[in-house]
């Protein structure tokens, strides 16, 4: 099993899609996931990229992708990068894919000199909060994630 590890380039919109909507089916979402290829283009690929992402190949066949942002910290005075979407086709999972993304995503970090790789995991996926922890990640228990969205997020730009 040869993996592979490299930055999305365009052409790979069409994966990336399939695996975003496969990762909402996998987190019980698959009715909230509105994404379009021609979103991810503009998002990756367009004049002012809003993300970046990672495919992983095993012996050339798509098994996974990160999709990620940077942030900056304010405490730190440097970025960091924010891994929205860790995906792993079930047939590739237990096979260091998982692993191997994070690990790319911490080399872009550490060459960068961005101080954070942070993301969030649903409290009940256990086998990526093992992942998780393996790899040294801290859950950041005294930090409530907010989010305001919808007809919310409407009302709140209205205010």
């Amino acid at each position: 099993m040869a993996l592979t590890i490299r930055p999305a380039r365009p052409g790979d919109e069409s994966e990336l899609f399939s695996m975003i909507h496969a990762l909402a089916a996998f987190e019980k979402s698959a009715d909230q996931c509105t994404v379009t290829e021609t979103q991810l283009t503009a998002a990756l690929f367009g004049d002012q990229p809003s993300a970046s992402a990672h495919i992983a190949e095993v012996d050339g066949a798509p098994a996974g992708c990160a999709l990620w942002y940077r942030t900056f910290s304010t405490w730190d005075g440097v970025a960091g990068i924010y891994l929205e979407d860790l995906f792993v086709s079930p047939e590739f999972r237990r096979h260091g894919v998982a692993r191997g993304l994070l690990a790319t995503l911490a080399r872009e970090c550490a060459s960068a000199g961005y101080t954070r790789l942070e993301w969030a995991v649903l409290d009940w996926n256990v086998n990526a909060i093992a992942l998780y922890d393996a790899v040294g990640g801290k859950q950041q228990s005294e930090w409530i994630t907010y989010r305001v969205s919808g007809p919310e997020l409407s009302a709140l730009a209205e205010s």
